[in-house]
């Protein structure tokens, strides 16, 4: 029996991003590579090279993240002492560094491979040219509502980053020049 009231539709589920599902499958597979690859050294060597060679890239990797975020405070605090915004050419490579940091940290010889491939120099510039090609790719794609569309107009707003604080004063009639009631200032 029918009421003539529609029958509700429902929007078909959106669509999961091939990142979402191959994701968690690679993360499994490099842990189970790491943990193979362990065991063969293991085999090969000893438990004990194997041991020193997890604590030298524990080491390894937290003086590397250590200089790292030294280096950047350091050119933060020059920057606040110039009265300006850390540059750019100063910074650049800091990040990458950490993260080849954190994964020399990591337990496991694929990690420690990656994390010393990120300290080189030229691998760090040439991430560093992709990774902001491919987020300026993405900020451009970005459809209006969506987080990218948000990063995009807060980057048009002023480049040189000056904020100029004023006050917006509405009349109602044009001959009217006496305001009612103090305004608070504006502050964001």
């Amino acid at each position: 029996m029918t009421t003539g009231a529609p029958t509700p539709t429902y929007p078909a589920r959106p669509r999961r991003s091939r990142m979402r599902t191959f994701l968690p499958l690679g993360l499994a597979a490099w842990l189970v590579l790491e943990i193979w690859l362990l065991t063969v050294v293991a085999g090969a060597a000893s438990g004990l090279a194997v041991f020193l060679l997890l604590v030298a890239g524990f080491v390894l990797g937290s003086v590397v993240i250590k200089r790292a975020g030294r280096r950047a405070f350091q050119n933060l605090n020059e920057a606040l002492q110039r009265g300006g915004a850390p540059s750019s050419s100063g910074s650049s490579g800091n990040g990458l560094m950490m993260l080849g940091g954190l994964l020399l940290m990591i337990p496991g010889l694929i990690s420690d491979a990656v994390g010393l491939l990120l300290l080189i120099p030229p691998v760090q510039k040439a991430i560093g040219r992709y990774a902001e090609r491919t987020f300026d790719r993405k900020l451009r794609e970005a459809a209006p509502g969506t987080l990218g569309d948000a990063f995009q107009q807060a980057r048009m707003q002023r480049p040189d980053g000056k904020v100029v604080q004023g006050e917006v004063i509405v009349r109602d009639e044009p001959g009217d020049d006496t305001p009612q009631e103090p305004r608070p200032p504006l502050t964001r």
